[in-house]
């Protein structure tokens, strides 16, 4: 399988773009025609440029509004064909794509169209190119890949065949499975884009809002397993155009965009009978357990801090690791490592952000498996030198430099424990039993990324996205999680520095990991413990709870021990979801309880805004700045 992406998909200069699609691990592009013409080499130059970064050049596009123009406009169409065939050459391009026609002028008509092309792949062979054919889902005749297809079929000429793109496709809501009647050696190039579902015109929604394999809402999968059911061989190729990408780190988007093809073409292997040898096999997608441990980078007065909230939440320390200056701590199944290294990863976390979680380990199928997966996908292996005695846990990259370990059952590294930190049986501490959640913080921009980064690697879904209203601003929030809620993640997406998570990612210096959500079944004998032993929950306006007594079925009694503890609700079809915060928590963080009836699957998103206001006046309270 020979993976391509069109220049136009990712932001920055030509060279720039190049850099970042070789690293990435791409075999070729299409050039966009804007790239090249806005590059100050010549066509020669340009494709020995390309071809110096390891890439072929795969597609030459786009020539616009060439069939069925009436004299003089079609002699000048072939005349512009020729001068764009002197180009290819001098970059060493043989196809180029020609998309339907919207020309005001068009007369249209299959026949008429065949013939254009006909005399267009004679003009072609004689240079040794080819020409692809292009349905626009807004063309002016040919608006149908089966129309262009019958197009090509007339032509019936060696040189010219039919390009299909996934969003033109199913985009206009046509039936992917007719491109199966294809022959696959009629097929030329095939492009991909998912997208949004939004109620738009085609054309508006094309330009502005594609996005990778994954991102988006089209069935992409469906298409490819037509197009792969046809024997076609050739390059499979992404076109994205997006107002966000057109912002973005080029690294970044072209590392996704390769991602998602690999992860899209092993779910069409696996979906698709017939293609287990013809696709790359990679392991699949991972089931996820849960969350195995979180890790702190802390030091000093600030690690004694840390030790001091984890006691206070229930935590008991049930192990130090046999060489190194950390502690595990443990109430339930949920296990927290205090790293205190002045070496290594830790480390260099705890020098960047100050205590922060610098580590996460999942819970997952098969370790290995899953690492070998996230390789395969782009992701960047994690490994430091290992001690005497200590186990070699496969672990990747993170957000924000964090790192990302995994764990299983079924393998020598479910005795970690045990064996590097001689660990303890854990303490029943205030009742809290496992991780609810965990609330990962980023820039919006990478809201995209990091969903995609999970849902490849994991069998996990989109939840839709919501706006989180703040008092400063707007924060957007998307979970990914799986389908017995054994691993959840929230990823929220700051553009202001005056709302909470923009603060955060401020003050913190990019730190990954904002809050941790721990579930009790009985949130108001565990705040009763907690109060016990001192510890202060957020407190919640009184109007919050008028509100909720007018919108749930809830007695004044229970109305009264919720606003005494600031317990906040929310409810989903007859499931309640019981939540409170911690005023504080060290490294800038935050800790949130949660009680979760069974067919609840949110997070309490009406809640997020009375939260966060409470949040900001605790923080006002304490001196601090508003934001």
């Amino acid at each position: 399988m020979k993976t391509s992406i069109a220049t136009v998909s990712i932001s920055g200069n030509l060279r720039e773009k190049l850099t970042a699609i070789a690293a990435s691990g791409f075999d070729g592009i299409e050039i966009f025609e804007a790239d090249f013409i806005a590059d100050h080499g010549s066509p020669r130059d340009v494709g020995n440029m390309i071809r110096d970064h390891g890439l072929d050049i795969m597609l030459f596009q786009p020539f616009r509004d060439f069939e069925t123009l009436p004299e003089p406009a079609r002699s000048k169409a072939f005349d512009r064909a020729e001068r764009k065939f002197d180009v290819m050459q001098e970059l060493g391009a043989d196809l180029v794509l020609v998309c339907s026609s919207v020309h005001p002028a068009s007369l249209g008509g299959i026949e008429r169209a065949a013939g254009d092309f006909h005399e267009l792949g004679e003009r072609a062979a004689k240079r040794g190119l080819r020409v692809g054919y292009e349905a626009l889902a807004w063309g002016r005749h040919i608006n149908d890949h089966r129309d262009a297809w019958e197009v090509v079929r007339r032509a019936d000429h060696p040189n010219v065949g039919l390009i299909v793109d996934s969003f033109h496709t199913l985009g206009r809501k046509l039936d992917p499975d007719s491109i199966r009647s294809v022959p696959g050696d009629k097929i030329f190039f095939v492009q991909l884009a998912d997208a949004p579902l939004i109620e738009m015109n085609l054309l508006y929604w094309s330009r502005h809002f594609r996005n990778m394999p994954g991102e988006g809402d089209l069935d992409v999968t469906r298409f490819m397993q037509a197009v792969m059911a046809t024997g076609y061989d050739g390059p499979i190729s992404l076109e994205i155009f997006n107002d966000q990408f057109r912002g973005g780190n080029p690294r970044t988007l072209a590392k996704d965009g390769y991602s998602s093809l690999i992860a899209l073409m092993d779910d069409v292997r696996r979906a698709e009978p017939g293609l287990e040898h013809a696709l790359p096999d990679i392991p699949p997608r991972q089931q996820a357990r849960g969350v195995a441990f979180v890790e702190f980078a802390t030091r000093g007065e600030e690690a004694v801090s840390l030790q001091a909230d984890l006691s206070a939440l229930g935590f008991e320390q049930v192990g130090q690791h046999r060489s190194k200056s950390a502690a595990l701590w443990q109430q339930g199944d949920i296990r927290i490592v205090v790293n205190e290294e002045t070496s290594g990863h830790a480390a260099s976390s705890w020098n960047a952000r100050g205590t922060c979680v610098c580590d996460l380990g999942l819970e997952v199928a098969n370790a290995r498996s899953a690492a070998a997966r996230a390789t395969a996908l782009g992701a960047e292996v994690f490994s430091q030198p290992i001690g005497a005695g200590e186990l070699a846990i496969p672990a990747v990259r993170g957000l924000s430099g964090s790192v990302l370990h995994f764990l299983d059952e079924g393998s020598e590294l479910s005795q970690v424990w045990q064996q590097e930190f001689a660990a303890g049986p854990a303490p029943a501490g205030v009742g809290l039993t496992h991780i609810d959640h965990i609330a990962q913080t980023m820039s919006y921009d990478e809201m995209l990324s990091w969903s995609l980064f999970y849902t490849t690697l994991f069998d996990m879904t989109k939840a839709p996205m919501v706006d989180v209203i703040d008092p400063d601003g707007l924060v957007r929030s998307l979970a990914v999680e799986t389908g017995d809620g054994a691993l959840r993640v929230t990823l929220n997406g700051a553009d202001s520095h005056r709302t909470l998570a923009g603060a955060f990612l401020s003050d913190s210096f990019g730190a990954s990991v904002q809050h941790i959500a721990f579930a009790t079944p009985d949130i108001f004998t565990t705040l009763e413990k907690l109060t016990a032993k001192g510890f202060n929950t957020l407190p919640i306006s009184p109007n919050y709870y008028d509100d909720l007594a007018a919108r749930f079925d809830l007695t004044e009694d229970l109305l009264q021990r919720m606003q005494t503890q600031g317990v906040m609700y929310d409810e989903q079809d007859g499931a309640g979801f019981f939540q409170s915060y911690s005023q504080s928590f060290s490294g800038n963080l935050f800790v949130e309880f949660v009680q979760r009836g069974q067919g609840y699957a949110g997070y309490g998103a009406p809640n997020a805004p009375f939260r966060i206001a409470a949040q900001k006046r605790q923080s006002r309270a304490k001196g601090m700045p508003k934001s």
